[in-house]
C-alpha cells in the first residue's frame, strides 16, 4: 500500500548524510534527488523514504504522533539500525527489545526530531 514517505528537514545536507549512512543497512539507493530533497529505496517496486525541505518554504516541524517504521529482517538488524541512528546523532526513543509476541522494535528520532521505529516481525 505504501508508495513512499517523506520527513521534513531544515538542514538538507546534514539530513542526507544521516539517512545515507542509516539506509546503507538496507543497501538502499537514491531513487530521487533534487534541490529540495533525496529519497531512497531498495528496489523499483519497493516503498521509498525521503527527506525534504517543506514545499511551502516554512520551517520543517515534527508531527506529534507521526512515526515511520522501517522493516528489519532480523532482531540484529533492529539493534544495528538503532545503534547507527544514535551514533549519527539521533536520539533514543526506546531501546531495542521485545514489545509483544512476534514484535521486536527500537525507536529513535533523526536529527530534525522525526520519529522512526526499526521493527522485526517474527
Amino acid at each position: 500500500m505504501l508508495a513512499y514517505a517523506l520527513v521534513g528537514t531544515n538542514d538538507l545536507p546534514r539530513a542526507v548524510a544521516f539517512f545515507e549512512a542509516l539506509f546503507a543497512e538496507f543497501n538502499a539507493k537514491h531513487v530521487w534527488e533534487g534541490e529540495t530533497g533525496v529519497a531512497w529505496s531498495n528496489g523499483e517496486h519497493s516503498p521509498g523514504v525521503g527527506v525534504i525541505k517543506p514545499f511551502n518554504g516554512q520551517p520543517a516541524t515534527i508531527g506529534n504522533g507521526s512515526m515511520l517504521a522501517l522493516h528489519a529482517t532480523s532482531k540484529e538488524q533492529v539493534n544495528r539500525l538503532h545503534a547507527k541512528a544514535l551514533q549519527l546523532g539521533g536520539s533514543d526513543e526506546g531501546a531495542p527489545g521485545q514489545r509483544s509476541e512476534g514484535f521486536y522494535a527500537a525507536y529513535f528520532r533523526d536529527l530534525d526530531g522525526n520519529k522512526f521505529a526499526a521493527v522485526f516481525f517474527g
